[in-house]
């Protein structure tokens, strides 16, 4: 009887120092990074694998390393010319040191969100609607290096921006398709001027060409009163140049 208490006496405490040490154990992924803590001091990082932290006196924080594709939310934004449009955009960022993402910031994952809400707006209301629609690429930089020297501090790099949609309200749609239909019009315009300049141009050689010699005239007159004719069942009666010169005609 006495034996066998003493072997229940030896198990317990083994098996307290066994759950104790359980209680220790934690995993870190490949992909994650963990801050210790030592009775709520900063003490380092634990890199991926098996880690065995001082129960009830260390606490680690386990942090994702991997990048982020944070949706900021449609923002209501009024560019520099006074037009009021809704953009939504996208940014992605990853954290870079584990360490200060914890101790800097509450939620790093919030502050960066809400960070970018207030950059989109600051950064489009700087520029105009044109701006806004054809140079994104510019603005999308802008805004990602603003981001970037935000976030520094927090242990987040921001490795890229991209606005996705912008929504124009019905009557400014409606004024750039009508500024599209003017463009195109006078683009028509300024096509149909050059091709008259063009020809009135060719029409001037040739007529520099043909009056050198009046036989090469006489025969291009022939040649039009027979396009006249087309085929049809007209009658011309052709006149001689010389007598339209003798008369006056084209003096």
């Amino acid at each position: 009887m006495n034996d066998v208490l003493g072997t229940f006496g030896l198990l317990i405490p083994l098996a307290l120092i066994f759950l104790l040490f359980i209680s220790g154990v934690r995993i870190v992924n490949e992909y994650e990074s963990g801050v210790v803590f030592r009775l709520g001091r900063y003490i380092g990082l634990k890199n991926a694998g098996f880690r065995w932290l001082i129960p009830f006196v260390e606490r680690m924080v386990v942090i994702d390393l991997r990048t982020v594709a944070k949706d900021v939310p449609p923002q209501d934004v009024i560019t520099k010319d006074n037009v009021s449009v809704k953009v939504n955009a996208v940014v992605y960022f990853r954290v870079i040191h584990a360490d200060k993402a914890v101790l800097q910031v509450e939620d790093f994952l919030y502050a960066t969100s809400q960070l970018a809400q207030t950059t989109l707006r600051a950064i489009l209301g700087q520029v105009e609607l044109d701006e806004l629609l054809s140079q994104r690429d510019r603005i999308n930089r802008d805004i990602q290096q603003v981001l970037d020297a935000h976030t520094d501090p927090w242990g987040i790099k921001v490795s890229n921006v991209e606005v996705k949609h912008i929504d124009l309200p019905a009557e400014m749609q409606r004024a750039i398709a009508r500024q599209a239909e003017a463009e195109r019009e006078r683009r028509a315009k300024i096509i149909a001027a050059e091709g008259e300049h063009q020809a009135a141009e060719r029409l001037a050689q040739a007529a520099d060409v043909l009056s050198r010699n009046p036989a090469t005239l006489q025969l291009r007159y022939l040649q039009t009163l027979v396009e006249i004719t087309g085929g049809g069942n007209q009658t011309i009666i052709p006149i001689p140049l010389e007598l339209l010169r003798a008369l006056g005609v084209g003096r």
